[in-house]
């Protein structure tokens, strides 16, 4: 985390310096009549947009709410690998990991063969695979992390706070100008209930849930199928003689159904997930009046011979498994030519069950996709075009996502003669839980090939950074201060696309060797993206942040030697940044050309988007070939 660029500041430095221009937030201020960008809904999905797009004041943000206030407690609370990783762009991934529960093993439970009436642990398996992730898998209070996205959208420049008590009645949109095109009917929903007011937006985000307004007024509808399971989920603070309380497990019985354990923060706190009756065809969980007692007495049935002692429940709720997705996560419909002004993201355009615990992380990766495209296209960075890739990317990933959840639901929900010994000793379960562990850690997108994601001609030159997903990062020491740290850890939550140089054999960054020619011609031809689509009053590394990574260790290097756009002067000040060139790390934990399959030879470049995931890798002398990328992608200054 860098801060004082601009001159010194005391005080919290995640409070960043306010904008000049703020909207008026008096408690009598009207609402805005025009915005750039309306988000409805304050969940995850929303919060996350909300928070990304709070870092640039010059875009007009509005997040509302039908609720009064935040949430307190229930709801989701599933974080995998992937999530953790973006909440380290947002800066508060290591507030995450004290808080919370971390899930490092997962135990699987069967009937015992010797007494079917009682279970037995199968055993166990590690839940996150080694070098997966430099993250951990962990479990957290939904209601905590929305204030962890509301404090980044309070502290950032924008000083953005959500609209509660307002959601969306409906919109319209009008294709004959792109002055504000989507007029908005808010209807209030707390003092005043039921009074209206229109708002006029250039995007309006749909994060509003299953029922979602926006949906609708969009003509999208969720379709799919449905489990007929009733399940039920409770937060309960309780003693019980089961071993395995504070770990993570799957429990199937004889004859009673299934139990899914998930321990939570703070040591004393865990959820179950309970299998309760089957419904009818035509039958909704409503109809069956079930209550916490009714999931306690399940969970002791299937538990035996163990018991659970309640003693309090914190929350609790019934629901029936539902797989459903729209066919577009826009309002451009199929064979339709132009650019969407509505977007939909989580459950407003895909729902399934919560066991997989994937929905919270589904829905930010939405909006972590969306979010920094949506600032490319208002601050004139991209063409309009540019939006029609969110719908295209995200719909595949959700598919994956119902159709990969509807069979773990149907597997988790197989009688143990359907559901065990199918391959070798084995139970079915416990295979599918280890085929799935890339899925659920949230490592299995992988984009298709477009315009911001390049063909894998020079794949072999980064065999580990596979284009298309995720950088992954990996050991590095800044050569500036011997710092050790994870490469992947330098980019934030800003918007700005990635360059990561890595030098041949013997490159030490003198002039002649790969990376300094490289970084001399990013910072002075006519043809380099740095020149063609940055503005002459902004830092070098205000739309592409570019990092050299040499094979030598840090005090082999000679740092006053490194080219200038590895050391450039930025902000007000002129402040040279030093956090700009790494190596190796020295000290065991891992060497990124090894661990990450990077040619040591001839080095390579791997460009990144904004949204973490690897768009291309290139020789480190292919400066057509980058230019001719964000050629395809940017809008050079001229231009604007």
């Amino acid at each position: 985390m860098q801060f004082y660029v601009d001159g010194f500041r005391g005080g919290d430095p995640d409070v960043k310096g306010a904008a000049p221009c703020r909207r008026d937030r008096s408690p009598h201020a009207p609402l805005p009549e025009k915005v750039d960008v309306l988000i409805a809904g304050t969940g995850p999905a929303g919060l996350c947009l909300a928070a990304q797009l709070s870092q640039f004041p010059e875009i007009e943000t509005m997040i509302i709410e039908r609720s009064p206030g935040n949430i307190e407690k229930g709801k989701a609370d599933g974080i995998n690998t992937r999530t953790m990783e973006m909440f380290q762009a947002f800066g508060f991934a290591d507030k995450v990991k004290r808080e919370t529960y971390w899930v490092n093993q997962t135990s699987f439970w069967m009937p015992d063969p010797e007494n079917p009436a009682h279970i037995k642990r199968i055993g166990r398996v590690q839940d996150v695979t080694d070098d997966s992730s430099e993250m951990p898998h962990i479990l957290i209070n939904q209601a905590r992390l929305h204030q962890l996205f509301l404090d980044v959208m309070k502290n950032a420049p924008a000083r953005l706070e959500p609209d509660y008590s307002w959601s969306v009645r409906d919109l319209t949109i009008d294709p004959t100008t792109d002055d504000h095109p989507v007029t908005v009917t808010l209807e209030d929903t707390g003092v005043n209930w039921g009074e209206t007011v229109t708002v006029r937006a250039n995007y309006v985000v749909g994060c509003d849930g299953a029922r979602s307004n926006v949906r609708k007024a969009i003509g999208g509808k969720l379709e799919g199928d449905a489990a007929h399971q009733a399940w039920g989920v409770m937060d309960i603070l309780a003693n019980t003689d089961f071993p395995d309380v504070r770990q993570k497990c799957l429990i199937t019985s004889a004859q009673e159904g299934n139990v899914l354990i998930l321990p939570r923060e703070g040591g004393y706190l865990f959820r179950m997930y309970v299998e309760l009756d089957k419904l009818n065809a035509d039958e909704r969980v409503a109809n069956r009046n079930l209550t916490q007692e009714d999931m306690i007495a399940a969970a002791n049935r299937i538990m035996q011979p163990y018991t659970i002692d309640v003693k309090e429940v914190v929350w609790w709720s019934i629901y029936e498994i539902g797989h459903r997705m729209t066919d577009r996560f826009d309002d451009v419909p199929p064979g339709e030519d132009r650019n969407p002004r509505v977007f939909t993201a989580g459950d407003a355009c895909h729902t399934h069950s919560p066991k997989a615990g994937q929905g919270m992380n589904v829905s930010m990766q939405d909006t972590f996709n969306l979010g920094w495209k949506l600032a490319h296209v208002i601050q004139g960075k991209a063409d309009a075009s540019l939006l029609r890739s969110y719908s295209a990317e995200r719909w595949v990933e959700a598919k994956r996502l119902v159709d990969t959840d509807h069979e773990w639901a149907r597997i988790m929900s197989m009688p143990p003669g359907e559901s065990d010994l199918d391959k070798e000793d084995e139970p079915r379960f416990v295979r599918q839980f280890k085929d799935n562990l890339e899925f659920t850690g949230g490592l299995a997108v992988k984009y298709d090939e477009s315009a911001l994601i390049a063909a894998p001609k020079h794949q072999g030159l980064a065999r580990g950074q596979e284009v298309g997903r995720r950088f992954h990062s990996a050991p590095v020491v800044r050569v500036s201060d011997a710092m050790q740290m994870q490469l992947g850890h330098i980019a934030e939550a800003d918007g700005r696309w990635r360059i990561y140089a890595f030098a041949g054999r013997n490159d030490n960054g003198l002039s002649g060797g790969g990376i300094h020619t490289l970084a001399e011609w990013l910072r002075t031809d006519a043809g380099s993206p740095l020149v063609k689509y940055t503005r002459k009053d902004e830092d070098i590394d205000a739309v592409i942040d570019v990092r050299a990574v040499f094979q030598q260790t840090f005090d082999a290097l000679n740092y006053e030697h490194m080219p200038s756009l590895l050391k450039p002067a930025k902000g007000k000040l002129g402040l040279q940044d030093h956090e700009k060139v790494f190596c190796v790390d020295h000290k065991g934990l891992g060497d990124i050309f090894d661990m990450r399959g990077i040619d040591r030879e001839t080095g390579c470049v791997i460009v990144v988007r904004p949204d973490q995931y690897v768009s291309n890798v290139l020789p480190l002398d292919d400066v057509r070939g980058l230019a001719t990328f964000f050629d395809g992608i940017l809008v050079p200054t001229s231009a604007r």
